[in-house]
């Protein structure tokens, strides 16, 4: 069908019922495996292709938009289409049929796999699949590389940029976003770009919610989850450097065996990636601690539609934040790839830098999907330590 008669369609096509939301929405967030680029596709299947409710112009501009924005664009983008067809009721519905699946998910493997005395082959699992994670990062930093390069205005600052985020996030991860964000202004200021008062009021306000974080406790947790939610670009990959250095380090909330394994069930589980920080909340503070997390992760994606929808044409050709992502996006992907070093570092066993080459292997030699791959390095895992190899300490 020509986009023009999609355009079509979609004009005369009748718009869903919330209970239509719930099943649709829910749907993909139960079957939504491999990240954004799955999610993206399954939200253009239904809502464009199958049931005519947007235009392809619509859906082309709402991924767009939702790019610009921090935080996990596939699930703005499923708020964002949601809004579209219902508005407010809509947004809250369609995000949360998006979500509550594979949270409901990743929560029951966080009990298992963090419990007190879990079965060896669970930590066999978990030893196996979080191998892997440092070749998935790398992948994960390959694949954003080749457009951002493109959409560079100047590629030596974006060699910079991308080195900033690398640097920074194998060695002071706590601090990254004041990096990312630091990067996003240095490039406003070298394009002679003015920032308005509230733009400028966007770039400060973390410095005082970083000042707090080390006081700890829930506070902490908070935090920790709002950068996820809230100043984390380039992807949901960049999560991981700005989770790793607090909930391992700073609060020990979690070994970094257990952290290798939060990332590897944010992947192989539905959904979004950044359910990641449930398992990060239920570490530290049990099922209060991850639904906290979860609430406050989330909470921005919909703040940006609720308020923000009516205005997205204006951000999306707004020159100032189009110039602060080209600073602040090679920095995430740098990120995304230093945190490779200190992934692989928390390795401690020889069976598993054989797991994380097999993955590499099949990752950028063979093409292999990311949850497949961890999925495979898990059955190694489990395979290796029932059949007597050493687990991580």
């Amino acid at each position: 069908m020509s986009g023009a008669a999609i355009d079509a369609v979609a004009a005369r096509a009748p718009r869903p019922g919330l209970s239509e939301l719930v099943r649709e929405w829910g749907r993909i967030g139960c079957i939504g495996f491999g990240g954004p680029p799955a999610h993206i596709a399954m939200l253009h299947h239904l809502c464009v292709t199958r049931r005519g409710w947007l235009s392809e112009h619509e859906f082309e501009d709402a991924i767009a938009t939702t790019n610009l924005l921090p935080g996990p664009a596939s699930t703005q983008l499923a708020i964002y289409c949601a809004w579209r067809l219902r508005g407010i009721a809509g947004a809250l519905i369609g995000g949360l049929s998006f979500i509550v699946p594979g949270l409901i998910l990743i929560l029951s493997l966080a009990a298992l796999f963090l419990a007190d005395s879990p079965p060896q082959w669970v930590l066999g699992a978990g030893a196996g699949s979080g191998a892997a994670v440092a070749a998935v990062a790398l992948q994960a930093a390959a694949s954003l590389t080749p457009a951002s390069w493109r959409r560079a205005a100047a590629q030596p600052r974006w060699v910079l940029y991308a080195l900033a985020g690398a640097i920074s996030a194998a060695t002071i991860g706590a601090w990254l976003v004041l990096v990312l964000l630091a990067c996003g202004a240095l490039e406003v200021t070298l394009r002679r770009a003015q920032p308005n008062h509230r733009t400028a009021g966007i770039y400060a306000w973390p410095l005082l919610a970083a000042a707090a974080a080390p006081t700890g406790g829930l506070l902490a947790l908070s935090w920790v989850a709002f950068k996820v939610g809230a100043l984390s670009y380039g992807g949901g990959f960049v999560i991981i450097p700005l989770m790793q250095h607090d909930a391992v380090d700073t609060y020990h909330w979690m070994t970094d065996g257990q952290f290798l394994n939060a990332v590897a069930l944010g992947q192989i589980t539905p959904g979004p990636v950044v359910h990641t920080v449930a398992v990060v909340g239920y570490a530290a503070a049990g099922l209060g601690g991850a639904l906290l997390a979860t609430t406050i992760a989330f909470a921005p994606s919909f703040s940006f539609v609720l308020i923000g929808a009516e205005r997205f044409d204006r951000l999306r050709t707004n020159p100032t934040v189009r110039t602060f992502l080209d600073g602040a996006g090679p920095a995430a992907i740098g990120a995304i790839a230093g945190a490779a070093i200190p992934l692989a570092g928390a390795l401690s066993e020889t069976w598993q830098f054989v797991v994380l080459a097999t993955a590499a292997l099949a990752l950028f030699a063979l093409r292999r999907g990311v949850v497949l791959t961890l999925i495979a390095a898990g059955a190694i895992g489990a395979v290796a330590s029932t059949l007597g190899a050493p687990l991580p300490r």
